[in-house]
């Protein structure tokens, strides 16, 4: 059997989403158990709307996943280049090829009239297809309307008279009906490719032997079948994967969020976890295991594991595998990484290794860095923010505050142990446990009523603090009896 090779084919139209990115690893995750290639290929010959700047991010994206290709821009191989803006000349070559073959031929129509001749197919009741004005022009009429100054565009010629099958490897049996498809245009006027033309050109020529894409694509599939036999080209492997959904079963779209890996990126996601959320949206291991790196899941991956019917995007249950991941890691693992998403007070409030020790705590339940700032807002030195609620639990407490900052001034050895030590005798010399003891000192730290273990927020925040602002609570709450 010949090497498996796959691409990943994105167009730089827009930000890389949520279903690109999964068919891009779908792509990786088969590449690299088969121990074969992996190819990424641009498909930028939709001119107005692709950008260098939109490929840029959509490179930044792929390889911040960890999805490295085999062969692509920067990449090198053998049999590029591999940008479709790269390759007119070769498109139009195997175009000549079929008008000289007599499979396709030119086509003088303007897009008025092709949009009239749709209207009155609907009118009709009629799928919208071309009624074949141009396909027996003679060589003579040909040539009066080039003289004219007419555009011309290239249809493929449409003869097949049975119905096309295909053996896809997650749908199984797809039949195509002959009539499916009126003759269709491979070269626009403007002399760059239709999708479906460059898209078969490319993958035979590339050596694809599995097309892995999106279930969107399936309807391309019976035009690019006849483009591959009308070339004489060996025929891929398809295999179509699940649409992507949304949580109310309609097809994931911007109304829904229609989340992308850079913002993902941005919002401070783990690489590793999006990766293992994307994989289970179509696809399940042999066992009920739900954590992988992607180097395990490349080792799992199959085709035949993949289902047919559609995966839910469900943002709680990412959230979940990320903060899976991340509690997995640790500072250890994810610390460089969550840095910047540090505010900057606490940067400069502390050295790394407390930091790394705030990331740890504040990390038990992080999906993602950028909820840093409101998780270690605790850890925030001086005196915080009070809201209204911090009068009903501070009124009267003054005395308790002066006996804890007094008790915190006392302690030779500044460790949790020694603080939750002096709390609790603090308390008892007061007759006061419980919430009466430790809400108040909470809120006068940290304006909240809940947080991280208090002996230890204490330590990391550290004595001069701890007590300047239990003393500056008292100084506040001093006119409200406290």
């Amino acid at each position: 059997m010949s090497e498996a090779r796959v691409r990943f084919a994105p167009s730089p139209t827009g930000y890389l989403h949520v279903g690109g990115a999964r068919t891009a690893l779908f792509n990786f995750l088969f590449a690299r158990h088969e121990g074969g290639v992996f190819i990424l290929r641009i498909e930028d010959t939709d001119v107005e709307r692709s950008s260098a700047e939109l490929e840029t991010v959509l490179i930044e994206d792929m390889r911040w996943l960890g999805l490295d290709w085999d062969e692509g821009p920067a990449g090198g191989g053998a049999l590029g280049p591999y940008r479709q803006s790269e390759r007119v000349d070769i498109y139009r070559e195997y175009a000549e090829k079929l008008v000289s073959a007599g499979a396709a031929y030119p086509c003088f129509c303007t897009d008025e009239e092709l949009e009239l001749k749709r209207e009155q197919s609907r009118r009709s009741g009629l799928p919208p297809r071309y009624d074949g004005s141009c396909r027996e022009l003679s060589e003579d009429e040909r040539q009066t309307k080039r003289r004219d100054g007419q555009s011309e565009s290239i249809r493929f010629r449409v003869t097949t008279e049975q119905d096309i099958r295909i053996e896809d490897l997650i749908r199984g049996e797809v039949v195509f009906p002959h009539d499916m498809v009126g003759d269709f245009v491979i070269m626009r006027s403007s002399g760059l490719p239709t999708y479906n033309f460059a898209a078969a050109v490319d993958d035979a020529l590339m050596e694809v032997t599995h097309v892995i894409r999106g279930e969107e694509h399936l309807p391309n599939t019976i035009r690019q079948l006849m483009i591959y036999e009308s070339l004489g080209f060996d025929l891929p492997a398809f295999a179509h994967i699940p649409l992507i959904l949304g949580d109310d079963r309609s097809k994931l779209s911007k109304r829904h969020g229609a989340p992308n890996i850079k913002d993902f990126r941005d919002r401070g996601y783990p690489p590793g976890a999006i990766v293992n959320y994307l994989a289970f949206l179509g696809w399940s291991p042999k066992d009920e295991r739900e954590m992988f790196t992607v180097e395990e899941l490349a080792g799992e991956f199959t085709l035949e594991s993949v289902a047919s019917s559609p995966a839910i995007f469900d943002e709680t249950k990412l959230n979940w595998f990320s903060a899976q991941h991340i509690r997995a890691g640790g500072a250890g693992k994810f610390f460089d990484e969550a840095l910047p998403f540090f505010p900057k007070e606490l940067v400069e409030s502390y050295d790394r290794e407390l930091l790394a020790e705030i990331f740890d705590i504040v990390s038990e339940n992080l999906p993602c860095y950028s909820m840093i700032e409101e998780s270690a807002a605790a850890f925030r030195r001086g005196v915080p923010s009070y809201d209204d609620s911090a009068a009903e639990i501070l009124d009267g407490t003054g005395h308790l505050l002066e006996a804890l900052a007094d008790g915190f001034g006392a302690l030779e050895e500044w460790a949790g142990a020694r603080i939750k030590q002096s709390i609790k005798e603090t308390g008892a010399d007061l007759g006061l446990k419980g919430k009466a003891l430790f809400m108040p000192l909470r809120m006068a730290l940290t304006g909240s009523s809940h947080g991280p273990d208090l002996a230890t927020l204490i330590r990391i925040r550290g004595r001069d603090d701890a007590i300047g602002t239990l003393r500056e609570a008292v100084a506040r709450y001093r006119g409200r009896n406290v």
